[in-house]
C-alpha cells in the first residue's frame, strides 16, 4: 500500500495557486493540482466554472477555505466510489460461491 501512496504522479501533488473573486473580493487559492482536477470535475457536473462554484460554498464565515475544498473533493470522491465498493461487496460473495 504504501508503494501506491509513494510513487504517484509527482503533477498530483504538485500545487497550483489561482486568482479569484469571491463575494467581489480578490482572493488566491493553492491547491495541490489532484484538488483544482476535481474541482474543475465538479463545477462542471453543475455546469458551472470553477469560480462560480468556489463562491457557491463560499458564506463568508469560513476560516480556512482552502481546507473546506479539500475536504469538499475527499467527499466528493468517496461519494463517487461508493456504488462501486457496494458492488463489490454485492459480488464477492457470489463469485466465491461460484468457485
Amino acid at each position: 500500500m504504501c508503494h501506491l501512496f509513494a510513487h504517484q504522479p509527482q503533477r498530483d501533488y504538485e500545487s497550483q495557486t489561482r486568482s479569484l473573486r469571491i463575494g467581489g473580493h480578490c482572493t488566491s487559492i493553492r491547491l495541490e493540482l489532484a484538488f483544482w482536477d476535481t474541482l474543475e470535475e465538479i463545477a462542471a457536473k453543475e455546469s458551472m466554472s470553477v469560480g462560480k462554484f468556489l463562491t457557491t460554498l463560499y458564506n463568508g464565515e469560513v476560516n480556512n477555505f482552502a481546507s473546506l475544498l479539500r475536504c469538499s473533493c475527499l467527499i466528493y470522491r468517496s461519494k463517487s466510489l461508493a456504488p462501486v465498493q457496494e458492488f463489490k461487496a454485492t459480488v464477492a460473495p457470489i463469485l466465491d460461491a461460484a468457485e
